[in-house]
């Protein structure tokens, strides 16, 4: 069992039974997936960017990410339906809670100017993401080796049914929440 994961049922569920007086067990909020996403609008005009950015995301999240394409032709955009224009990964169980604790506790401190992550950005079902402008925070990727600095997509999926939930069990477990 991950180290996050065990902190989860030993630390973070009695808090959450108590603060929000939660009768059953089964009923306290936990992580549900983590999904990574790029978005490579340059890939229409440059392939090899999205296989770079394929691999990259491959050695961030230690899993293999899944093309995706476009939904819709735009023509303003020399987009076409089907192009291949990002990738994506989703992240459970174990994976997902390597993935956490790395991100809180060695990406985000890495961020320049980092003052914590705003507290707003919950979607109304405890639901969070937050976007990364600079994909080198992870240590795992090699200055020396990327072509392009890329963005990056995060959203955290929990089963709390509010913000307020959400954002006490993300607190708990250890993001860093700006005052």
């Amino acid at each position: 069992m991950s180290q996050l994961k065990s902190y989860y049922h030993k630390e973070v569920v009695p808090r959450l039974m108590e603060t929000f007086k939660y009768k059953n067990i089964m009923e306290v909020p936990k992580l549900e997936k983590v999904v990574l996403n790029m978005g490579l609008g340059e890939a229409i005009h440059n392939i090899k960017l999205l296989d770079s950015a394929s691999e990259e995301l491959k050695i961030i999240a230690g899993q293999q990410p899944v093309v995706t394409r476009a939904k819709k032709s735009i023509a303003a955009f020399k987009l076409r339906e089907g192009m291949p224009i990002g990738c994506m990964v989703t992240l459970r169980c174990n994976r997902m809670y390597d993935y956490f604790y790395k991100l809180v506790n060695i990406a985000l401190p890495r961020v320049r100017d980092f003052r914590g992550l705003s507290g707003k950005a919950l979607d109304g079902h405890g639901n969070y993401s937050l976007g990364i402008k600079e994909h080198i925070i992870f240590p795992e990727i090699d200055y020396d080796k990327i072509d392009k600095i890329k963005g990056l997509n995060i959203s955290i999926v929990t089963t709390a049914k509010t913000d307020e939930e959400g954002k006490e069990l993300l607190k708990l477990m250890g993001m860093p929440f700006r005052n």
